[in-house]
């Protein structure tokens, strides 16, 4: 399992390859200048903060590192074991037989593997994006990683299967007892407003290969 120092260590260790420290690794990016500071790694609670998978999508995007080359930067000192997960592609992913009524893939004809650093989630499932429906955030080809257990929030990707058998990958914007508001994560696309009642599953997307 991918420990908190891990990946703060990969950030500092990205940051240091490309000649930056970690406020400006931040401010390449976009992001807040103290985003990345030690001071910000522990909350004043004592519990860990981590760096948002929107962040570290951002720090590569930046310096134009991907997620295989972070991944590197973790294992570069006794990482974490690798595990073979389920693959299967976005479109394919509205077929109803490869999941079960809670989310989980269920192996067999029509899913791939990939291997990837054991996230210690046994439910992880891999997602490859096809078209362009959720660009410029994900691309053709680009590999999602979904929890369907983990607890998903304002804010987050994440993947919906609707009954019917319509895929959608937005950001949760809103969820009240009887709809989800999800936002499109390509402009030019409509956000949707979803009744609970016609969902079949839905998993929060943990990390991205591109």
């Amino acid at each position: 399992m991918l420990s908190h120092e891990q990946i703060w260590t990969a950030i500092d260790r990205l940051a240091e390859r490309h000649g930056f420290s970690a406020s400006g690794l931040a401010r390449r990016a976009g992001l807040d200048a103290t985003s990345f500071n030690r001071s910000k790694r522990i909350g004043p609670d004592g519990r860990k903060r981590w760096p948002s998978t929107e962040s570290i999508s951002k720090v590569l995007a930046a310096t134009g590192a991907s997620l295989d080359d972070f991944l590197r930067l973790i294992e570069a000192r006794g990482g974490p074991p690798r595990t073979m997960i389920p693959l299967v592609g976005m479109t394919q992913a509205g077929a109803g037989r490869l999941f079960t009524e809670e989310g989980m893939p269920t192996g067999g004809p029509g899913w791939e593997e990939i291997e990837f650093p054991d996230l210690g989630d046994d439910r992880a499932f891999a997602l490859e994006v096809q078209g362009d429906s959720m660009m410029p955030l994900y691309r053709d080809g680009d590999i999602l990683i979904v929890s369907p257990t983990a607890s998903v929030r304002k804010g987050d990707r994440v993947v919906v299967r609707l009954s019917a058998g319509e895929v959608l990958a937005k950001e949760l914007k809103r969820k009240t007892a009887r709809t989800i508001e999800l936002a499109s994560l390509n402009p030019e696309h409509d956000d949707r407003l979803v009744n609970v009642s016609d969902i079949a599953w839905i998993g929060r997307v943990m990390w991205v290969r591109q």
